[in-house]
């Protein structure tokens, strides 16, 4: 967005969608959820910008209470009246949009500012479940991706930068994370992570990087592949997001910009065989934080917009 000169808002004000509740423990309650997104979705009316969700779980359980909103008149009025109580109106977003949808509509212009070429990355792709399974009928399709049978977003912008995108068997299944299952079984959650995806994924399609469309899955794929050295497994597959990964390819700084320190499975391969010089980045990063202990001022990405009334 800043290389594009978009204008953007990075809203402190937002809260969470409670989806964690809802996917977690099954105790909230259909009023309570919708009246959360409506809340958020307010709060977007009043800054004057379009919600863009990141989360893949808020995301889908936006696109819900939408559908739900829309279609009951009853969950409608119970809303408004929990609404008018914080001094606030019911709103209806037009749509509700992914982060990835974005970087999908705009991939070609993302693509014209690559500047690596990463024609010999083999990709593989796991979309987020709830994504795109909560209401699939209303996910981008692309007749030109897998033949408008599977999610268009993340592959499209791939295929954009000219990366190669590799097909594996499990590409439908569950990263591990799911909400429940990684609260209550996570030890099912960190073998399903491994088993089912990064194993399929480095034997089926010898891939060279996972890619995804939510921190969750990211973390969850990127996160659990220590738990197989227990056993003798060491993939070590890199994971990271399709808007990561477009970045770099774009030439952003990879500890600045990109944060690739905090992944924990080997990356250090894949920015080598991309030609990214990642060891200077690494001590300039290391002599920035050197002088932030000396009190120097932050470097900001961008200039946050006048602070609005809550």
């Amino acid at each position: 967005m800043n290389k594009m000169g978009l204008e953007y808002l990075d809203e402190t004000h937002q809260t969470s969608c409670t989806a964690w509740n809802y996917h977690g423990s099954g105790t909230s309650n259909l009023v309570a959820l919708a009246s959360v997104a409506v809340r958020n979705w307010h709060r977007a009316y009043e800054t004057g910008y379009f919600p863009l969700i990141h989360c893949g779980t808020s995301f889908g359980n936006y696109k819900e209470m939408r559908n739900l909103l829309i279609e009951h008149k009853d969950l409608r009025d119970e809303v408004r009246r929990i609404m008018h109580k914080v001094g606030r109106e019911l709103v209806i977003p037009e749509e509700i949009v992914h982060y990835s949808e974005w970087l999908h509509v705009l991939r070609d212009r993302v693509a014209a500012m690559r500047i690596h070429d990463v024609s010999n990355i083999v990709t593989t792709v796991h979309p987020a479940c709830h994504v795109w399974k909560l209401i699939p009928e209303d996910v981008i399709y692309d007749p030109n991706i897998y033949g408008g049978e599977r999610p268009a977003p993340t592959t499209a912008i791939l295929l954009a930068l000219g990366a190669q995108v590799a097909d594996y068997s499990t590409w439908y299944d569950c990263c591990g994370f799911g909400f429940r299952h990684i609260l209550t079984e996570r030890e099912f959650s960190r073998s399903f992570s491994l088993e089912r995806k990064i194993k399929v994924m480095v034997e089926e399609a010898h891939s060279d990087v996972a890619i995804t469309q939510d921190t969750g899955c990211t973390t969850t794929l990127d996160k659990n592949q220590w738990i197989g050295k227990a056993h003798g497994y060491n993939y070590d597959l890199p994971v990271m997001a399709d808007v990561q990964f477009a970045a770099l390819a774009a030439g952003a700084d990879p500890y600045k910009v990109v944060q690739i320190q905090w992944h924990t499975s080997g990356w250090q391969k894949l920015l080598d065989k991309m030609g990214i010089d990642w060891q200077s980045s690494k001590a300039a990063y290391e002599a920035y934080l050197e002088e932030l202990r000396a009190g120097k001022e932050p470097e900001q990405l961008y200039i946050p917009p006048v602070e609005q009334p809550v």
